[in-house]
């Protein structure tokens, strides 16, 4: 039940607040208000990026997150000299870029790669879906405890508690597209996609609507049929009466809930902040562009999102493919089927939109673009190495060497930056962790190096020990 839906008779202060705590376990915080000298030191950040150089060139960023684990043998760094059952069935493509070649599958990309710094030297230890995410959204592994709210904070939330953004659109929003089918949603469960010890007033506005569909909207931001804009104002005058928390002195999550509903509010009363979320608005060949399916509308979204001011948007791969053989990115089986149907083509055209599109508007230079899975997949094919193991014409998973790909907001594009082996298995040059490719985005950011946060007992944490990579800065 929504909490701006009709209903008969007035509702008691009780009714309210258990409506309300049911709706916050329902949403989850979306990205919200930081403290006053968090927003404050957001300012100093951006003044300092003012200054010139690659530190704070993105005023946002979109991450493209490749949830399942892309094979980087037939992606990004093929091995065509290699024996047939490591290199597979795929053949590498020219790009226009001199001596730089990939997948015959990523064709619009191919002609991109200018654009595109290939970073083939990614490398953790973790085999593990749902927890290695954390490597890549958080640069740190996840907690211990395995309690998401004792992970590291998503990037996104780091941006939000430092007061980024531009209201009443949430700073940080993730796109999560559930598709009708019985494929499981472990994205759900996957760590680091959430503010962590930050608390729960930074997670992220998540959407699981589909984009994909002729009716998708984000329900909680329009006006339920028979409420008028009297009827909003008495509801909103109701919650003003309740006695939340301050979200600014209590990280709790009734603060998180406070700071919800009035950014709600907000949405519903603000023209600009119903247009961020209106696909309709876009002309057909716009949408053609980036493709009608669940992942490239989504990719529109999140540039939508950012041209109207919202500083983050990680887009997850939807729950499509084959329950039990190969979903996702984690093509077990089916390896080379599903890459050439089902999956790189949906890449390759919408990221390749994406790059068209932000060009077109001008927020290219501005707008970094980080695009990777949680890890790679192993150098043979039909290779075990874990427990979901993998099919006569698939691959398992492989943590130890895989790609990822930047563009955008002060990203050297036409580079390629390290190395693997001949077998893809292992670098072979200029090795990168996971916390190195978070703290080049937070320096493209404006996010200094030292920052340290306080968590919700408030000790203060280092948020990034890694070191920007220097080489793919423009």
């Amino acid at each position: 039940m929504s909490p701006f839906a009709p209903q008969r008779g007035p509702l008691s202060s009780r009714q309210i607040d258990r409506l309300l705590r049911r709706r916050f376990l329902q949403l989850g915080g979306a990205g919200l208000m930081g403290l006053a000298g968090d927003r404050l030191l957001g300012r100093e950040n951006r003044a300092q990026a003012q200054a010139g150089g690659s530190f704070g060139r993105a005023k946002a960023c979109i991450f493209l997150f490749m949830w399942g684990g892309p094979a980087q043998q037939e992606t990004w760094d093929l091995k065509p000299e290699a024996p047939a059952e490591i290199r597979g069935e795929f053949s590498p493509i020219a790009t226009d870029v001199p001596g730089v070649f990939i997948g015959e599958h990523f064709p619009l990309l191919a002609r991109r790669c200018s654009d595109l710094a290939i970073i083939r030297s990614m490398t953790h230890t973790d085999v593990n879906h749902t927890t290695a995410t954390s490597y890549l959204l958080t640069g740190h592994p996840p907690s211990p405890t395995g309690d998401l709210r004792g992970d590291f904070p998503h990037m996104g939330a780091v941006l939000s508690h430092l007061g980024r953004g531009t209201d009443p659109l949430p700073p940080f929003i993730s796109m999560r597209p559930k598709l009708d089918n019985t494929v499981p949603r472990f994205v759900e469960e996957s760590h680091g996609q959430f503010a962590g010890w930050l608390g729960q007033q930074d997670d992220p506005f998540t959407i699981d609507a589909n984009p994909g569909e002729a009716d998708y909207r984000i329900g909680d931001f329009a006006l339920q049929a028979g409420m008028n804009d009297r009827r909003l104002a008495e509801r909103r005058q109701l919650l003003g009466d309740l006695e939340f928390p301050s979200a600014a002195t209590q990280l709790t999550p009734m603060a998180a809930m406070d700071r919800h509903y009035q950014r709600a509010f907000e949405l519903l009363n603000s023209e600009s902040g119903q247009r961020a979320f209106a696909l309709d608005d876009e002309p057909d060949a716009i949408r053609d562009r980036y493709g009608r399916n669940p992942h490239g509308q989504s990719v529109l979204q999140a540039r939508r999102l950012i041209e109207f001011g919202v500083p983050i948007v990680t887009v997850f791969w939807p729950n499509d493919g084959i329950k039990n053989v190969s979903v996702y990115w984690d093509t077990h089986s089916r390896n080379f089927i599903d890459l050439k149907e089902r999956l790189m083509p949906v890449t390759d055209q919408a990221f390749t939109a994406l790059i068209d599109d932000l060009k077109d508007r001008g927020l290219f230079d501005e707008t970094l673009v980080i695009w990777s899975g949680e890890f790679g997949r192993t150098p043979r094919v039909g290779q075990r190495n874990s427990d979901a193991g993998a099919g006569a014409d698939g691959r398992d998973h492989w943590p130890n060497c895989f790609s990822t790909v930047l563009t955008g907001g002060g990203i050297a594009g036409g580079h390629v930056y390290g190395s693997s082996d001949r077998h893809a298995a292992y670098p072979a040059s200029n090795a990168v962790a996971p916390v190195d490719v978070v703290a080049t985005a937070y320096h493209l950011m404006g996010v200094p190096a030292d920052l340290a946060l306080k968590d919700v007992q408030g000790r203060e944490q280092v948020i990034c020990p890694g070191r920007p990579i220097h080489d793919v800065l423009a």
